[in-house]
């Protein structure tokens, strides 16, 4: 059992956790990720590794309620305690070759793309930060991506807060600036990456992705998480879950999860009805 030593509301059906997990955290490396189950009868799911302290041996992920599983996850508090943690699972993300690194997070993506403005910080490397939501209320992590970056642009769709437009459009605006950068880590929904994606090409500029996909045992073994990578199988939870964004077949990513999609929807509201919520 794995407790629950901090429990965070950031914005709606967002919550930040930090977890009582000594072994993860000694581990750790930005990048990773843990597969946590609620209960001895709930279902393994994955979450990065947004933050870690290895002296606290705490390890801290960002959650969004949008299934059974993460509905049942918000119903726990400060002290409460999870059944099973594990990890620190995939590779770690390696930017060090890059002078110039802009990362761009998408909604929640926003807690993978964090660990890595740290980590750069941490070692004096330039980190310029690009995040977007909807509106104001769902943004995440501002006041750590200011203290951990260079430069950071806030966009949001409805212009809410930060400057109106995709993150998208801020990425372009400085690319033709002539704004220094090697290389875009880029992390969200899925045509987020996408739109990111076909952007870069253009220009040449590196991209890397990180493909959350669905998993189960986090080993290669259920094949859940596969995807084409230039044109080959791989899996994001060992071979990744960082990929070259040039190379990864989303729309094929897209279609897959339509069909958990569909299925976690069920169990949502099946769960729901369960604790009198309609």
């Amino acid at each position: 059992m794995n407790k629950i030593i901090k429990k965070r509301i950031l914005s709606e059906n967002v919550n930040e956790y930090v977890i009582s997990a000594p072994a993860v955290a000694k581990n750790a490396n930005a990048g990773q990720f843990i597969i946590l189950r609620v209960d001895n009868d709930g279902e393994r799911i994955p979450f990065t590794i947004a933050d870690f302290d290895r002296n606290a041996g705490t390890v801290t992920i960002l959650v969004q309620t949008i299934g059974a599983s993460t509905y049942k996850l918000a119903l726990l508090n400060e002290g409460d305690s999870i059944s099973d943690f594990v990890g620190p699972l995939g590779n770690p993300t390696d930017l060090n070759e890059f002078e110039h690194v802009m990362l761009v997070g998408g909604g929640i993506g926003s807690a993978v793309i964090y660990p890595q403005a740290k980590d750069r910080h941490s070692k004096g490397l330039k980190c310029d930060v690009i995040v977007g939501a909807r509106n104001y209320d769902l943004l995440t992590y501002e006041d750590e991506f200011k203290a951990n970056s260079d430069n950071l642009y806030v966009m949001t769709d409805d212009g809410s807060y930060g400057e109106k437009g995709f993150v998208t459009n801020k990425l372009e605006e400085l690319i033709k600036a002539g704004h220094p950068i090697d290389c875009v880590f880029a992390v969200g929904p899925v045509f987020m990456m996408k739109a990111v994606c076909d952007l870069t090409r253009q220009y040449g500029v590196h991209t890397v992705v990180s493909m959350n996909s669905t998993m189960v045992d986090g080993t290669g073994m259920c094949g859940c998480c596969r995807l084409t990578v230039g044109g080959e199988t791989k899996y994001a939870c060992v071979d990744g879950p960082e990929f070259d964004g040039h190379k990864v077949d989303f729309m094929e990513s897209v279609n897959r999860g339509k069909f958990y999609r569909d299925r976690e929807c069920e169990h949502y509201k099946k769960e729901q009805e369960k604790n009198g919520k309609n």
